[in-house]
Order: structure tokens, then C-alpha cells, then sequence
């Protein structure tokens, strides 16, 4: 009874318990949330033939369909999911890169080299699930965004003569998707900052406290790319979820005094290298809020290969080396430290040999006891890495600032007839490239004067295109587009196509600061729908967890880029309107100098000037003899008057000025009207 005369102690311990059990019921949620939101954190490392290093790093946030409006995220970068849920994006990738991938040297047909291979400056292509004509407004406000976002230039694509609408030669090809690009985008720390922003722990802890600026910027090639993917919820009132890939791929020099010796030694012998030689730090710990943490050691199939000829006559022992418990002790070469586990690629028909990858746990480290891995070489190792069928470059043809010519010439790397077997020989046998070329609406593009040679022989175009899709460009509109697929031989030597072009003129406001430079073409796509760069390993479970390796195993189209080319078109003298400011001033001075002169002139006084003047110059005898006779006549004296002829003259050449001056205005205007 006490406690009922209470009223405000009962009210506050139901207002207490009703608070435990939201409280309660919000973290069970919460947890709920944090085990559906997952971040991974990966770095493969591979020494490439040319005495670098590739290290691509991998990052990847998902989170899953929900039912909450505008819900909060644990691990998941809100700015992203913002963007996907404002515009409707399905699918996006964006990527920043400096330099160019090397695909005669550092490969053409493996993932890496086909998904993160990337042309120089800015790429960004989008497909939305939204109506055919609500596309290029969610284009235009999406290219706003990213550009805040990553503090790039990205919104200089919102204009139709930035980007176009590829059908089925890109890969993702759907009549929802975007495709632009800004071959000139410098790409620096600011584009960076915001990228290593997305991650749970940034730049502070993890694998990505690797990423040393300076180490990065010094590489010969680094491309930053980002790629989401929404996946549908499947039911009303629900969120899509999202998978969001982030990697950086950068290609180094490993800086280190054994290498430069070895290198002064043994111009073929490969440079021993480690983390903290390569990027100056060593990883001391995983990210706290990450669910999976490795470092991969990748030898391609060519190494690999290279490395059974050199010990053929102990092949067997070689490959044991390789891939039991002695792999981290092999005579060529030798790991600082060693694997938890090692990979082995399934073999497959293009190759002899197996990839090989060896796997480094990162959980076990810590700041105490920091991950540094090294691999010392032993012995000269000379490989190649595998290239894609046919060896892509394109240049131009020409002279002169009219008209020129666009090649772009495909070789053969003896792939093919490795894929083929038996069947290259056949007659009927076909290799089908398809080719996606984007050339800005100033080069305009004669389609019709389309050339196609195999073998240094001229071809009947339907011989060998077997399907073209072309947009011709409109003038301050829209770029020209053109979509090949070609079809041909799989014995094929060399394969070139030309297509003719004119210059056009561009206003003086269009032409960019640095207009002497010239205007870039953007690379054009070529890609091998037959060919499909994976690769699969054969272990257990463990590669179901490992975002890296399950995406390896994804069979991806492979694909390269071009060049970038540089037209230089006819530019104005620049000079010339400082020169038209400057006489323009000139002018007006004069003008208004006259002007200003005629209308401040005293003319008494100027009249009394010149009888002074004048009597000046009649000399003395005569006034004095003047004044001596008035004096004598007892008059008095007044000096000769000459002024009305003087005040004449003065006065017809005033109005001869005013006259000159007046006729110069009035022309000076009818001139410029």
C-alpha cells in the first residue's frame, strides 16, 4: 500500500523497465546488423618479369537488403548507399589512373590484369534501374556527386558530349548503361583521401596503413577503382543490399641496396624485395572491425613454368618444393616468412603449368611481432607473363590540321591456337573481337571510309565485321560512337582497321587553357568474348571465404585498352585579343585626349598669346618709334592690330579638330557595328 500512494515511483519504474527492453531489443538488433555487415581485407602480392612488383589490394563491404528507411550502417559507408538508394544505380565502377598498363609485359589474360587494368585518367560507367528517359538526368546528378565526393572533375562528364550509351560491346551492355571518360584527369592524394574514407578503418590500422603516398605516387602504374553492385531485395518495403569493392593496383620498383647490387651483378636476376622495402612500413596488425585479414603471394603460370625448365632434371622435386611443406625454402628463390596454407591452380587447357599461391594469415601479427614478407631470389629468372590472343594498339595516320586517319592494329601472341587445339587449322575456325571506340563530336569520323586488313591484305568489310553497331556524332551534342565485332581467323598474323576523319573547329571558348597541347582521344575497348581470364584453386571451404579468390574464380571477358591519342587540332592566336585590347585602348585615348583638349581650350587667351607673340617678332625699333611719335603728338599709343586674321586662322583650325575628330568616332563606330 506504501508503494501505491507512490504514483511517481511506479510510473518510474515502468518507464525504467519499458527502456530495458528497448534497449534490450535495439541490441539484439544491432548485433544482428553487425553480423550481416561484413568487411574483408586483402593484398596480392606478384613479381613481375621486368624487376617490379605488382601489389594489388583489395577491399570489400557488403551490406545486406533491410527494411528500415534511411538505416543506419555499422561497417557500410553511408555516402555510397546514399548514392545508390537517391539514383538508382544497379551497377557502377569508377576508377582513378595514372600511367599505363603494360600488357606486354605484366600480362593480358588474368584477372588483374582484365578488371583493374585501367586507362589513364578518369573511367566511370553506371547502369540504373530507373525509365529509358529518366537515364541521363540520374547520370548527370550522379557525376555531381562523385565529383564531391572525390574531389575530382568527374561532373564535366554530365554533358552529352562526355559519354554515350555503348549497346553490347562493353561488358555490362544493357540499355540502361552510362559510359565516360576524362583521359586528361590528373589523379593525386586529394582523389585518395576520400577513397581510404569509405574503409571502417581508413588508413590507420590494417592492410591499408600500407599505403604509403609516396610509395604509391613514385610507382610507374597505380589505378584506384571502385565497384558496387546492388543486389535486388526481392520484396516490397525492403533495401536492396549492396557489395562494394574497392582495390588499388599499383605497379613498383622494389627500392632496396640488394637489389641495385643484384642488379649491377645480373641485369636478369629478379630483386629481392619485402613490405617495408616496397611501401616503407610493415603490417602490424588487422583492421578490428574486419572479418577476414590475408596477404597473397601469386607466381603466374610463366614463372612457374620457368621455374620446372631450369631444374628439369629434378622436376619432381622442384614441383614438391613448390607446393608441399618445403615451398617457402625453393633453390630459386625464398620467403621470409612462412604460409599458412598454399593454392594450387587447377590446370587448364592454355597452359602447361599451374599457378601458385601461398597464403599469409595477418590475425597472428601484431605491432610486437609486425608481418614484413620478403622474397629473396637466388638464381636468374627470365618469364612472361600470359598475354590475351591478340596484342591491341592503335596511332594515328596523317599530316597536316584537316583530316587524318585513325589504325588500330591487332597481333597475334600465339594464344589462340594454344585455345583452338587442333580446330586453328580448320578453315571455319573463328576468333571474334569486339572493338568500342569513342571519338569526341570535333573529330568527325567518316564511318563509310572503314578499312579492315588481315595479314597486310585488304578485306572486304563483310567478310570480316560481322556486326557494327554507329552513332555518328552531332556537333556539340553527342560523340561519335562506333561498335565492332570482328570475325577472324584463328591463324591470324596481324589484323589492322582505318577509319578516315576531319578536324573541326572548335570557339575560342571551348578550346581548353592548354590548347597548344592538343585533344585527347579516348582508349578505345577491345575485348575477346570467347577467351574468359579466371583462376581456379583447388582447396577446400576456405576459398568460399575470401572475396579475392572467389572473384578470381568469376570467368570475366578478357580485355584490354588502347592508347590515348592526341589530335592536334588548328588553334587561334591567342595573342590576338590582348593585341585587339590594347589598340582599342590606344584609341580611345587619342580620342578623348582630343576631345577633352578642344572642349578646355581658352581661346582669349590663347589670341593674347599670340599678339604678344606676334609683337615679339616685329622687333623694337618700330614700337619704339611708334611710341616716340604719339608722344611728340601729345596722343596717346595703341599697338597694331593683327588679330582678326589671327582669330581666324584660330578658329577654322579649331573647327578643322573638332570636325577630324568627330569623323573618327562616328567611323570607329560604323566600323564595329
Amino acid at each position: 500500500m506504501a508503494l501505491l500512494q507512490r504514483p511517481f515511483l511506479v510510473l518510474l519504474l515502468i518507464v525504467t523497465h519499458q527502456f530495458l527492453q528497448y534497449w534490450v531489443a535495439f541490441g539484439s538488433v544491432n548485433e544482428e546488423c553487425q553480423k550481416q555487415e561484413e568487411f574483408n581485407e586483402e593484398l596480392l602480392l606478384k613479381p613481375l618479369p621486368d624487376r617490379k612488383a605488382l601489389a594489388h589490394f583489395h577491399f570489400q563491404s557488403s551490406a545486406p537488403p533491410s527494411t528500415s528507411n534511411g538505416r543506419h550502417h555499422h561497417l557500410f559507408p553511408k555516402a555510397i548507399s546514399q548514392l545508390v538508394q537517391k539514383f538508382q544505380v544497379k551497377e557502377m565502377e569508377l576508377s582513378f589512373t595514372q600511367g599505363r598498363w603494360n600488357y606486354e609485359s605484366w600480362g593480358g589474360f588474368d584477372p588483374i590484369s582484365s578488371s583493374n587494368a585501367k586507362p589513364p585518367g578518369v573511367e566511370l560507367w553506371a547502369v540504373f534501374d530507373v525509365p529509358q528517359h529518366q537515364i541521363d538526368a540520374s547520370w548527370k546528378n550522379l557525376t555531381h556527386s562523385l565529383s564531391g565526393l572525390f574531389c575530382a572533375s568527374i561532373n564535366f562528364l554530365e554533358s552529352t558530349t562526355t559519354y554515350s550509351a555503348p549497346e553490347w560491346s562493353f561488358p555490362p551492355a544493357s540499355g540502361n548503361l552510362r559510359y565516360g571518360t576524362l583521359p586528361r584527369e590528373a589523379v593525386c592524394t586529394e582523389n585518395l583521401t576520400p577513397w581510404l574514407k569509405l574503409l571502417p578503418c581508413r588508413d590507420k590500422d590494417g592492410l591499408a596503413k600500407l599505403l604509403d603516398r609516396p610509395s604509391i605516387y613514385r610507382g610507374f602504374y597505380h589505378s584506384q577503382r571502385l565497384h558496387l553492385t546492388s543486389t535486388g531485395s526481392g520484396s516490397e518495403g525492403m533495401d536492396s543490399g549492396i557489395i562494394l569493392e574497392q582495390t588499388l593496383t599499383a605497379v613498383l620498383r622494389p627500392n632496396s641496396r640488394r637489389a641495385s647490387m643484384a642488379h649491377a651483378r645480373e641485369k636478369h636476376i629478379q630483386p629481392s624485395w619485402s613490405l617495408s622495402s616496397i611501401f616503407g612500413k610493415q603490417v602490424s596488425g588487422r583492421c578490428v572491425l574486419v572479418k577476414s585479414s590475408n596477404v597473397y603471394l601469386l607466381l603466374d603460370r610463366g614463372l612457374v613454368s620457368e621455374l620446372k625448365h631450369l631444374y628439369k632434371e629434378n622436376e619432381k622435386l622442384v614441383a614438391n618444393d613448390l607446393a608441399t611443406k618445403n615451398f617457402w625454402t625453393n633453390p630459386s628463390f625464398e620467403l621470409s616468412a612462412k604460409p599458412e596454407r598454399v593454392f594450387i591452380e587447377e590446370n587448364s587447357m592454355h597452359s602447361n603449368s599451374s599457378s601458385i599461391l601461398y597464403k599469409f594469415p595477418v590475425e597472428k601479427y601484431s605491432e610486437s611481432e609486425p608481418f614484413d614478407l620478403g622474397v629473396i631470389w637466388k638464381d636468374p629468372v627470365v618469364w612472361l607473363c600470359q598475354q590475351a590472343p591478340l596484342r591491341a594498339s592503335r596511332f594515328l595516320m596523317g599530316s597536316g590540321n584537316e583530316r587524318g586517319t585513325i589504325a588500330i592494329s591487332l597481333k597475334s601472341t600465339q594464344l589462340s591456337e594454344g585455345f583452338m587445339g587442333a580446330n586453328a587449322n580448320d578453315k571455319r575456325c573463328e576468333l571474334r573481337v569486339y572493338v568500342f571506340q569513342v571519338v569526341p563530336w570535333y573529330v568527325k569520323v567518316y564511318f563509310h571510309s572503314l578499312q579492315v586488313f588481315v595479314d597486310q591484305q585488304p578485306k572486304a568489310v563483310s567478310d570480316i565485321i560481322e556486326k557494327i553497331n554507329v552513332s555518328p556524332s552531332k556537333d556539340k551534342v553527342s560523340p561519335g560512337v562506333m561498335e565492332v565485332v570482328l570475325k577472324l581467323p584463328c591463324r591470324v598474323t596481324s589484323a589492322a582497321l582505318t577509319i578516315e576523319f576531319d578536324k573541326g573547329f572548335l570557339h575560342i571558348d571551348e578550346y581548353p587553357p592548354d590548347a597548344n597541347q592538343g585533344f585527347d582521344i579516348p582508349s578505345a575497348i577491345i575485348s575477346f568474348p570467347n577467351f574468359h581470364a579466371s583462376m581456379v584453386f583447388l582447396e577446400d571451404d576456405s576459398l568460399n571465404k575470401s572475396p579475392l579468390l572467389s572473384k578470381f574464380q568469376e570467368k570475366s571477358p578478357v580485355m584490354s585498352y588502347t592508347e590515348v591519342l592526341l589530335v592536334p587540332l588548328t588553334t587561334p592566336d591567342f595573342s590576338m585579343p590582348y593585341n585587339v585590347i590594347a589598340i582599342t585602348c590606344m584609341v580611345f585615348a587619342l580620342y578623348f585626349r582630343s576631345l577633352v583638349n578642344v572642349l578646355r581650350r581658352r581661346v582669349a587667351e590663347e589670341e593674347r598669346f599670340l599678339k604678344d607673340k606676334a609683337a615679339r617678332k616685329t622687333g623694337w625699333p618700330l614700337p619704339l618709334l611708334s611710341k616716340l611719335s604719339a608722344k611728340l603728338r601729345g596722343r596717346q599709343w595703341e599697338p597694331p592690330h593683327s588679330a582678326p586674321a589671327s582669330s581666324s586662322f584660330i578658329n577654322s583650325k579649331l573647327v578643322f579638330k573638332v570636325i577630324l575628330v568627330a569623323g573618327l568616332a562616328v567611323g570607329w563606330q560604323y566600323y564595329f557595328s
